[in-house]
């Protein structure tokens, strides 16, 4: 007898209707809800996922934004030139100096 008291203590919360209902929605809006608290939190990654991507394009645009600058001057576009296509000026002589561990090996 003593067991069927204690199991119906623990029950006795479950046969208020407002709890079971409580509990029910909880379940639902943690679970089964088009609005879910895992879909919400799969799409809260998601958005700090785009923001740290954001973030990665925006110091790319602004180094490239840098680069232009440097290469909109007569200057600048001279040193490019010669460090990327090795051109050089009338009656001037290049030596390109290539060390063992900078080298294409096979």
């Amino acid at each position: 007898m003593k067991k069927l008291n204690r199991n119906t203590k623990y029950l006795k919360p479950f046969k208020n209707i407002y709890i079971l209902v409580l509990i029910v929605f909880v379940v639902w809006m943690i679970f089964a809800d088009n609005n879910s608290w895992l879909i919400h939190r799969e799409l809260n990654s998601e958005i700090k996922d785009l923001e740290t991507e954001r973030e990665y394009y925006k110091k790319g645009k602004e180094k490239d934004d840098k680069e232009f600058k440097e290469l909109s001057t007569e200057l600048g576009l001279e040193k490019f030139a010669r460090e990327e296509y090795y051109m050089k000026r009338e009656n001037e002589d290049i030596f390109i100096i290539e060390y063992e561990d900078s080298l294409k090996t096979e």
